[in-house]
């Protein structure tokens, strides 16, 4: 990326003022506290300036929350007013949960009633998927609860519980097993939507599309198209709502900042670290041995998905990787009706990079409140993940959407989300990553599985994908 002048003055201003905050911080050089200040202000002014000429979501975000970390650092008071910018957020992004995701099961399980025609493919591509993202549910869990890297310092807990009495829940009943499976079911659906209880709407959105697959074309389709437009629109709501992102980034840093000073983004910064661990691990422990299993010929095939990868790192949407994924994996010898059937799908059902970020950072917001979260809590926290991940997590940052759900759902404090909003950015690009790895790496086994991977192929791949109509469009929005 070429940088312009405003770019390098920017760069070059904030490395000053980075700098002069060091040298007067650590005593070093003896300067009046406002030098420094003014030239961190100054240096803002200038990233803003950049940003303003970008047009980047992602990059603003970036520049709103060192705006707001300067204001929660420079005028804590004044700071903790500017929660109301992330509540407003907040209370948007919530009303996305229910109908996003009861859209996307419905096409995701309707839309593919051609299953039976396509059989042994179709059952082994949905085995497939479910024992992967379990492994990397787990492997989220295992890495979080190793790390603790949610779990702040006791006298910044007491702050940020101080700050947020509104959203401290009193610990829930003790639940009998019966209890629990009940809770699972939904007696009024509309309830479910408005109590928040996503669980409830995915058991319902599940009944209702195998129901909606069960009836003839004639009452099946319109009830599937009402429900592709539904899931269209609500990820053009979703991209909506994330405009305001910066806001909702910027007063929430700006509050944290002001309320429980640095220590928090501390906390960021270990689970970036966390994360990107637990996605290496996920690769070397489940992805390459079963590449190796499966008999994938490694070298080929990291070649070819060398640039699919390298889009999905950069752009953080998987969308935009997809049809270059496809014509890699036909380049490799996957036949042209197995990629066409099993990439599709495995970006609603195959999401690896996701589901691990998300039992991840559902279990980090637990360990942020100071709530203790036993074993059987974090397996029915993972069960509930599984399910209501399926489908929605390939736009950039929705994945925001299932977490929130998540917490709301296990009555946990929905404020320390912003401590990782404000770095999701950078985790982004590593799970849409791995999300495009594992889906190629899906394609390839079940060719595999099938008998029909052709190890000899010398052609050359044409990018000439026609998805069946039943197949469902939200799908190829990740």
């Amino acid at each position: 990326m070429k940088l312009n002048r405003v770019a390098l003055s920017a760069l070059a201003l904030l490395l000053v003022a980075a700098l002069l905050t060091a040298l007067s911080h650590y005593g070093i050089l003896a300067l009046p506290a406002a030098v420094p200040l003014a030239a961190r202000w100054v240096a803002l002014a200038a990233m803003v300036t950049w940003a303003a000429q970008r047009r980047s979501l992602t990059f603003w975000i970036v520049v709103s929350m060192l705006v707001g970390a300067e204001v929660g650092a420079d005028f804590p008071e004044t700071a903790q007013k500017f929660k109301v910018l992330s509540d407003v957020f907040l209370r948007l992004v919530k009303t996305i949960i229910a109908p996003l995701v009861f859209a996307t099961l419905v096409v995701g399980i309707a839309g593919h009633a051609d299953l039976k025609k396509v059989g042994r493919m179709g059952v082994k591509s949905l085995v497939y998927f479910e024992v992967v993202t379990t492994f990397a549910l787990f492997i989220g869990l295992a890495a979080i609860n190793l790390t603790k890297a949610g779990r702040l310092d006791p006298e910044v807990l007491a702050a940020a519980r101080a700050g947020n009495v509104t959203e401290t829940i009193a610990a829930a009943p003790t639940q009998t097993a019966a209890d629990i499976i009940l809770h699972i079911f939904p007696d009024n659906i509309a309830k479910s939507i408005a109590e928040g209880q996503v669980l409830q709407v995915v058991v319902f959105a599940i009944i209702f599309a195998i129901g909606l697959a069960m009836v003839t074309d004639k009452h099946r389709r319109p009830m599937l198209e009402w429900s592709e437009s539904l899931s269209e629109v609500m990820f053009k709501f979703t991209n909506v709502v994330m405009f305001f992102a910066p806001l909702g980034v910027g007063g929430a840093i700006a509050y944290t900042v002001g309320k429980m000073g640095f220590a928090p983004l501390i906390n960021a910064a270990q689970l970036l670290l966390t994360l990107y661990a637990a996605l290496i691990a996920f690769m070397i422990l489940i992805l390459l041995p079963v590449a190796l299993i499966a008999r994938i010929p490694l070298k080929k095939f990291i070649k070819a998905i060398a640039e699919p990868v390298s889009i999905a790192f950069a752009t953080t949407s998987s969308e935009a990787a997809l049809p270059r994924a496809m014509e890699a994996m036909e380049s490799i010898g996957v036949p042209r009706r197995v990629v066409a059937f099993v990439m599709p799908t495995g970006y609603s059902f195959n999401l690896d990079g996701t589901t691990l970020y998300l039992s991840l950072a559902a279990v980090f917001v637990a360990q942020a409140a100071g709530i203790e979260l036993t074993l059987g809590q974090q397996l029915v926290m993972v069960f509930t993940l599984m399910l209501t991940s399926k489908g929605v997590a390939g736009v950039p940052r929705a994945s925001l959407v299932i977490l929130l759900a998540t917490v709301a759902s296990f009555n946990l404090p929905a404020w320390p989300v912003f401590i990782i909003l404000g770095i999701d950015a950078l985790m982004d690009m590593a799970r849409t990553a791995v999300n495009v790895i594992g889906n190629c790496l899906a394609s390839a086994v079940i060719a595999r599985w099938e008998g029909e991977f052709d190890d000899n192929y010398q052609g050359e791949a044409v990018l000439d994908y026609h998805v069946q109509p039943d197949a469902a469009p939200a799908e190829l929005h990740h």
